[in-house]
């Protein structure tokens, strides 16, 4: 039997998934207890959740890997994601949460539109919780219940300008809290760092990139299972840069190497370093050096 998946493209469609009164159809604030008769669900979503898990009793699902996702935890979704959540086995509560929804079509002509890239922590997807203090906990609740109270207000000029500024609030609190946590897996993360290392080096010096092209961040993502957006902000948290520029760095350290060492020529470098064409990685070459990769042999 086809797994079914109920389609989330309306702040509608989610209200009358839960019977819930619809207030406004681009944003909702829904505090809400999970089904205690459905073990298993899948949404797709098509706008943009913001959920705060407040009891344990389920977890959360991306394919093959269980969100790290527990009590007092926020969990964001956006659209294009797919997600399952399941009820704790033995759990003999209801699971409770408090979520902000609000479609793509709400932030039109508002500075936040341009400004939701920079919250990548949105496209997170396995592993990535983020995980509250107390205090923690009561600040993204009142932000929750501001947007909330606005919206039992009858609709003026002001209603929208004023949910989008406590949506915006919500989300810096939460990159904020996200920073934080950073600072506070450190441990993990330095682990995290050292698998980075280990795949780049396998990936370069295994033959890897000659068979499957240029490494991605996507890939070594993957490798580590985490999306490759908390991946990229937790590279740039411990090194001050990119994920891709850092595998370029290490692309460029090996090339180097080859160059000056190796008895290859320029196209073998090239195809070695997961090049389709030479020239490409002559491009590559300049632009981090400054010259091209013979005038690097001939200098060294």
């Amino acid at each position: 039997m086809a797994e079914k998946i109920f389609k989330i493209d309306s702040v509608t469609a989610y209200n009358d998934f839960l019977g819930l009164e619809t207030r406004h159809p681009l944003v909702a604030c829904i505090e809400s207890q999970a089904q205690s008769h459905v073990e298993e669900l899948t949404y797709q979503w098509g706008i943009y959740a913001i959920f705060l898990k407040e009891t344990k009793g389920c977890t959360v699902n991306y394919g093959r890997t269980e969100y790290d996702y527990d009590e007092m935890s926020v969990v964001s979704h956006a659209p294009g994601q797919v997600v399952t959540v399941r009820r704790t086995p033995g759990f003999e509560g209801t699971p409770r949460s408090t979520a902000i929804l609000f479609h793509p079509d709400l932030l039109f002509h508002t500075a936040l539109a341009s400004k939701l890239k920079d919250y990548s922590f949105l496209r997170y997807e396995s592993n990535e919780a983020l995980h509250l203090s107390e205090e923690e906990q009561k600040v993204v609740k009142d932000c929750m219940l501001r947007i909330k109270s606005e919206l039992q207000h009858p609709i003026d000029n002001f209603s929208k300008g004023l949910i989008v500024s406590n949506i915006e609030l919500l989300l810096d609190y939460c990159l904020r809290f996200y920073s934080r946590q950073f600072i506070t897996r450190e441990k993990l993360n330095h682990s995290v760092m050292t698998k980075f290392e280990d795949f780049i080096d396998d990936y370069l010096e295994g033959g890897h990139a000659e068979e499957n092209g240029i490494p991605s961040v996507k890939y070594f993502a993957d490798k580590i299972c985490l999306s490759p957006n908390y991946f990229g902000d937790l590279v740039k948290k411990e090194t001050g840069i990119s994920a891709q520029e850092y595998i370029q760095k290490k692309m460029l350290a090996k090339a180097k190497i080859d160059l000056v060492s190796g008895d290859g020529n320029i196209s073998e470098v090239a195809y070695s370093l997961g090049f389709q064409y030479p020239q490409h990685f002559n491009r590559f070459f300049k632009k981090l050096t400054g010259m091209t990769p013979n005038e690097f042999r001939k200098l060294n």
